[in-house]
């Protein structure tokens, strides 16, 4: 049985959802349903389409002009054990992998997801505190994470952009 991940959909081609060129990879389903969120169409768990992760990584790999891959959602912490899979694919291409979530690093600093990505945006979105978002966030408590950095030396790092 092959691998599959539920998604809201992909961009091929983004310069709005990380450093550089990326592919987004939307993952479907999302617990915290933040007001006002932006992809409120991504909350339910059975909507989307199911993807195998071999096409997912096919469609990135013949992407030649990108640097990277986001994930976001939804929460792609939501389906962990594929995503990682994907990623760690992902990785032997020599790509930097971002993650957006809901959860702070705090809480999922020992999953298993953590270990495959570079750049994790975490925190839910708040609307009532966009005024001061830094690029790339949605609201001033989300922070830009170096996942390396931080699992190392045990406390936050942020990633200055």
């Amino acid at each position: 049985m092959k691998l599959k991940v539920r998604i809201a959909g992909i961009i091929p081609d983004s310069l709005t959802n990380g450093i550089g060129i990326r592919t987004v990879i939307f993952a479907q389903g999302c617990k915290h349903h933040c007001k006002d969120c932006h992809n409120p169409h991504t909350w339910d768990f059975k909507d989307g389409y199911e993807m195998e992760i071999d096409e997912l990584y096919e469609i990135v790999k013949n992407n030649k002009l990108i640097k990277g891959v986001t994930l976001s959602g939804g929460d792609p912490f939501e389906q962990e054990d594929s995503f990682y899979v994907l990623c760690r694919r992902l990785k032997r291409l020599g790509l930097d992998i971002w993650c957006y979530t809901g959860y702070t690093f705090e809480k999922i600093k020992d999953s298993k997801l953590i270990g495959a990505i570079d750049v994790l945006v975490d925190g839910k979105f708040e609307i009532n505190n966009t005024f001061n978002a830094k690029k790339f966030t949605g609201s001033a408590n989300q922070r830009i994470i170096d996942v390396k950095k931080s699992v190392e030396s045990r406390k936050i790092i942020e990633v200055g952009v």
